[in-house]
């Protein structure tokens, strides 16, 4: 028997300290939580990619009584901007979490769909997207979402 062990880096910034260009993406990710249609859970998610042309979409979770009809806000956003530029890479993805009256003081996570869909369009591309997940005190920077995932099912494993 051997042991494999699966470790990721995650970069912590504090809002002041993020590059520029995620500071503006944060804020579109926390401008999108009033898109939510979260009537359930009262957990409202905003999330915004930025594609490597300069382009940003927005969305939100959209809940429906007849669960699981719903979408999470990162798989609604990763298939409205894929649909839109097929050919473009995502550069990155934000995310953030909204509830009872604040944002979260800690980072949301994307749930095992969100992150296979996130992971199947990064391997799609062939290119990395960071992932920003945003939390009052602090923010997470993972530097794919394969290192969501860092034991992951993509199509290369379909041809055994």
């Amino acid at each position: 028997m051997k042991e494999l062990q699966f470790s990721t880096i995650v970069k912590v910034y504090s809002f002041d300290e993020l590059p520029s260009e995620y500071k503006m993406l944060v804020e579109k990710a926390k401008s999108s939580v009033k898109l939510s249609y979260s009537p359930y859970s009262h957990f409202a998610v905003g999330a915004a990619v930025l594609l490597d042309n300069g382009e940003v979409y927005c969305g939100a979770n959209q809940e429906n009584a007849a669960y699981p009809s719903g979408l999470c806000a990162e798989r609604t956003v990763m298939f409205y901007a894929n649909a839109n530029r097929p050919d473009v890479p995502v550069k990155a993805l934000a995310c953030a979490c909204y509830t009872n009256g604040h944002f979260t003081a800690k980072p949301g996570s994307p749930c095992g769909n969100c992150r296979q869909v996130l992971l199947e369009t990064e391997h799609r591309f062939k290119h990395d997207m960071e992932i920003v997940l945003y939390g009052e005190d602090e923010i997470y920077v993972f530097p794919s979402a394969k290192s969501l995932l860092p034991h992951c099912f993509v199509d290369d494993d379909l041809n055994g």
